[in-house]
């Protein structure tokens, strides 16, 4: 029988240790280091390397286990498990020495999320959740917040490139959230948007263009800390389904109308 919990304490264990790696590269990090994946979609060495780094620790954590990785270090299917790692969600903000970045790791048994770490690498903030377990971060246990109305609360909002390039509505919807809540943030990491949820700094957050790696992990967190988690047709493809939606439990009904 898998100790997901075991698991779990090694996932914190390597996710800290590539955090540790990416803050130092980061001290001579330069705008020669870039690479550009596509349009405003960047890398560097520091993406890679840091995922070969995880890929090969997790390797050795569970042998037989396949990976969806964003850098294409490693790509196998494996028969029951699945790690899904992003090695620097937020590369740009890193890039620009911008907080937050952070690295993120999920194991996924089947189609279910069975593990899930988040370490936000400036504040050294390790997030965690195994399956059955509460959410944690740094080891004290976490919760969603308790606000009860959309009004009052504190939305983060994320949006890919061709999101933002597709025009009217995305915009309409962000000025809605502004008038209507307390307030939006776009904090440039997705991991990190759902690890807030989480812990209550936001009530709310909504994303679409997303790949599992970017919310893999944090999704597992939230729900493990009691936050809803769903698609934006009210569903459970939120991992690879590119549309993402965490609340904490009293305002999901009212937030989805939005959507």
């Amino acid at each position: 029988m898998i100790d997901f919990e075991k698991i779990c304490t090694e996932v914190c264990r390597i996710a800290r240790a590539t955090g540790e790696y990416i803050a130092t590269e980061r001290e001579s990090f330069s705008l020669e280091d870039i690479e550009q994946k596509g349009s405003h979609n960047l890398v560097s060495y520091v993406d890679k390397t840091a995922e070969k780094q995880i890929v090969a620790a997790l390797r050795e954590l569970l042998p037989g286990a396949g990976f969806i990785t964003e850098e294409g270090s490693a790509t196998s299917a494996g028969e029951e498990f699945r790690w899904i790692i992003d090695p620097l969600d937020g590369t740009t903000n890193f890039i620009h020495g911008c907080p937050p970045y952070s690295v993120s790791i999920a194991l996924a048994q089947g189609a279910e999320l069975v593990v899930g770490v988040v370490y936000e690498v400036t504040l050294k903030e390790l997030f965690y959740a195994w399956k059955g377990s509460d959410a944690y971060l740094n080891g004290r246990k976490i919760g969603a917040s308790q606000v009860r109305q959309v009004e009052n609360s504190l939305i983060a909002v994320g949006f890919s490139y061709a999101a933002s390039q597709s025009g009217g509505e995305h915009f309409t919807k962000l000025a809605y959230y502004q008038r209507n809540s307390d307030g939006i943030r776009r904090m440039g990491s997705a991991a990190v948007d759902a690890v807030y949820v989480a812990c209550g700094r936001f009530d709310a957050f909504v994303q679409s263009g997303l790949a599992p790696w970017d919310v893999a992990a944090g999704a597992l967190i939230a729900l493990r800390a009691g936050a809803r988690v769903s698609d934006f047709a009210g569903g459970d493809d939120y991992v690879f389904g590119g549309t993402f939606v965490a609340t904490n439990a009293y305002i999901y009904d009212e937030f989805m109308k939005t959507i």
